[in-house]
């Protein structure tokens, strides 16, 4: 994929849609290893990991980057937004425990198709202006995502082409992008967040777990998400179709590319979305954090 982000610090492309949301207190991390589906305590501060907010029966309300910015405080960068509402709903669950879940719309996400200056894998940086790098990308496909001070006078302009490509880069890597309608729909195993080591089957309980720890050690998933190309207006929740019969859906959409949940052996014929081929595109590896 060619580097049509600008790779300059100073003109990184706005990433529409990310929002962040900080946990802070004594108790921030106890709090995110009761809710969240990978292992928080092990995540040393610097560091970050993909998680995911799941419901009871198991389903994916939110994926994340979960970064520990210090002993006591956690920081979830949600690429699908909604930082407002999944504050709300998670300070439901807070009871008596000694923390603080707010979003934080003073920061903004930008991002380049270019290497990282600084950081590595799960190790972010901290740089020199303040803003928190992180490595979004893998060998054949290096990204770079840095959260800065929002300037409350000069918003950064947007630029739909290279959103769109940052977009299409998340599909590539296997990263899902879940818009309002997949919401709840897709149990980590479908949407392939093992390719993210992004659930723990080790941890204690968490919303989900027994679901999520039953699927895996019983080897019950017999479905995953595929990258397609697809036809023009494919949307989430289009049918794939094989031989005129339904056999899966679409999960996240970015232009021609799809990542769709199939079953893992599919036949030799074709598949179709919307009347129309939908090939399928190998998966670039290498974003597990």
């Amino acid at each position: 994929m060619p580097d049509n982000l600008d790779t300059a610090a100073s003109t990184l492309a706005p990433l529409p849609g990310h929002e962040v949301i900080r946990l802070q207190g004594p108790d921030a991390v106890a709090f995110a290893q009761a809710q969240f589906a990978n292992d928080v305590p092990a995540l040393a501060v610097g560091r970050w990991q993909w998680s995911a907010w799941l419901t009871a029966k198991g389903r994916v309300i939110a994926l994340f980057q979960l970064y520990r910015a210090a002993e006591d405080a956690l920081m979830l960068i949600l690429a699908d937004g909604h930082a407002a509402e999944l504050s709300a709903e998670l300070r439901r669950f807070v009871f008596r425990r000694k923390l603080t879940i707010a979003p934080e719309p003073g920061l903004e996400a930008v991002g380049a198709l270019a290497a990282p200056a600084r950081a590595h894998g799960p190790d972010a940086a901290v740089l020199e202006d303040g803003s928190v790098e992180f490595d979004l990308g893998a060998d054949g496909l290096p990204r770079r995502l840095r959260l800065r001070p929002r300037d409350p006078v000069v918003a950064t302009p947007d630029d739909p082409a290279a959103a769109l490509r940052w977009r299409q880069a998340d599909l590539r890597l296997g990263l899902p992008r879940l818009d309002d309608s997949q919401r709840e729909q897709w149990t980590p195993q479908q949407i392939g967040l093992d390719r993210l080591q992004a659930y723990s089957v080790k941890k204690g309980c968490y919303p989900g777990q027994e679901i999520v720890a039953r699927t895996h050690f019983l080897g019950k998933a017999k479905r995953l998400a595929q990258l397609l190309e697809v036809p023009p207006g494919t949307a989430p929740g289009d049918d794939v179709l094989q031989q005129g019969q339904r056999v899966g859906a679409v999960a996240s959409v970015a232009g021609g590319l799809a990542l769709a949940v199939l079953p893992l052996e599919l036949g030799e014929a074709g598949l179709e979305v919307r009347g129309t081929a939908a090939r399928p595109q190998p998966l670039v590896e290498g974003l597990a954090r």
